[in-house]
């Protein structure tokens, strides 16, 4: 769920008028289905934390690799689209996802690329659904040759088409803008690192010709093998420095043998990862790895690993997970596991801003005033779980774990007003000013 954060409103307000969707956001994959080790929940069921829903999955009709469609299987058409509305009152998108690991699709002619659309409008439409995910794989979208900038392949020109023909749709008949995600696998973008062509780097081209309509790109950094930092470097999955470096290549850009790709906004990317260890078959990583992972890219944790990140990112859009499901099941690890691990990394920070801060009255800061390098204590009545320090705009500074309540400010500290957001059973927040 969202916090209200208590900050001078005036430095926000030019953001407010121009987001399209959760900031930052939670994604998370909706199982249509029922698995006996991942029982089917209800999109009223779902875990209030995610804010971004993505239906898995549409799929061609048989005897198609075009023609989509889309089934609920634990509920009806009707229970559904008010679930969805439901949803959508609460602030939150919802999504279709399309391919999935056993679905092939491919738009061969332009036949075949005019039924996708079609369908997919349809789908759209019927549901009253936000947007769609793309999360195919294999020969749906392998290529044979061409560069990052020169599609050659009729499918994947077909493809992308087909999908500025939709968004045309959706805002012509919406007045808005789609909302459009990406989650390919690490072979499909970082891959293109150690070859170009087949499978690998095979989204690049893609990616590069819709940069610029993709709300949030979201690889899937799990069923991998070892893959290339930008420093040459090889990283394996389900350890801190696979996170960082896979995260820095899409952020940064690099090199292939097919052109270069140039690398994404901050706030288009967001870390993809199995919700516990049975939901992929590889890649899980604990809170405590995640959370380093993502501290040291946003600037405000030490390093976890060997990888050495080349920038800071304290603007990064925010987790995805498959799935919904598996983060909800406590057979699997802790029940709400991924989603509480997002609360905690980026639950404090929001777009939205109230007139007045939030005092505690059980909550004390000395010194205050304090200056930067100083040594800040906190005492609460609370049991003392995580503090935060934000600046007035809104931006994460520096995060502290669970301790004795000492904490000590950075050395480089700008003057001014800040807020310590500390986190116990509740919430709880004052103002900190740095002489």
């Amino acid at each position: 769920m969202r916090r209200f954060l208590p900050f001078l409103a005036l430095p926000l307000l030019p953001f407010l008028c121009i987001a399209q969707s959760p900031e930052p956001a939670l994604v998370g994959y909706w199982q249509n289905w029922n698995d006996a080790n991942c029982p089917y929940v209800s999109l009223p069921q779902v875990n209030n934390k995610y804010n971004v829903i993505e239906i898995a999955f549409a799929i061609p009709k048989q005897g198609t690799t075009y023609d989509m469609e889309f089934t609920p299987d634990g509920t009806t058409q009707g229970a559904l689209v008010t679930d969805i509305q439901a949803l959508q009152g609460a602030g939150k998108k919802v999504l279709i996802s399309i391919g999935g690991a056993t679905a092939t699709v491919a738009l061969n002619d332009t036949n075949e690329r005019n039924t996708f659309v079609t369908s997919m409008e349809n789908i759209i439409q019927t549901y009253g659904l936000d947007g769609f995910d793309i999360d195919l794989e294999g020969s749906s979208v392998s290529i044979s040759g061409g560069s990052v900038t020169q599609i050659v392949d009729a499918k994947i020109t077909h493809l992308v088409e087909g999908i500025r023909r939709i968004m045309a749709w959706y805002r012509q008949t919406y007045g808005r803008k789609l909302f459009l995600s990406f989650a390919p696998e690490t072979a499909y973008v970082q891959g293109g690192m150690s070859s170009f062509g087949g499978i690998w780097g095979a989204y690049l081209p893609i990616l590069d010709a819709l940069r610029d309509s993709i709300e949030i790109l979201q690889v899937q950094l799990y069923n991998s093998g070892s893959m290339y930092g930008i420093d040459q470097g090889i990283y394996t999955q389900g350890t801190a420095d696979f996170i960082v470096s896979q995260t820095e290549a899409v952020l940064q850009g690099f090199n292939t043998s097919g052109g270069a790709f140039a690398g994404f906004r901050q706030d288009q990317v967001a870390i993809g990862l199995p919700a516990c260890p049975s939901a992929a078959g590889g890649g899980y990583v604990t809170p405590a790895v995640l959370k380093s992972a993502v501290r040291y890219l946003q600037g405000v944790g030490p390093k976890p690993g060997s990888y050495t990140r080349v920038s800071t990112y304290p603007n990064l859009r925010g987790l995805m997970t498959w799935s919904i499901n598996w983060d909800m099941t406590a057979s699997c690890g802790t029940a709400n596991e991924y989603s509480d691990t997002w609360d905690t990394l980026f639950g404090g920070i929001t777009t939205a801003v109230v007139e007045q801060p939030v005092q505690a009255q059980d909550l004390v800061l000395f010194p205050n005033p304090a200056r930067a390098g100083q040594t800040l204590r906190i005492t609460h009545s609370d049991h003392i779980r995580e503090a935060r320090l934000y600046s007035v705009t809104g931006r994460l500074v520096v995060a502290y774990d669970a301790g004795s309540g000492v904490w000590v400010l950075p050395s480089d500290l700008s003057s001014g007003m800040y807020m310590v957001e500390v986190r116990g059973r509740e919430v709880r927040r004052m103002k900190l000013v740095v002489e």
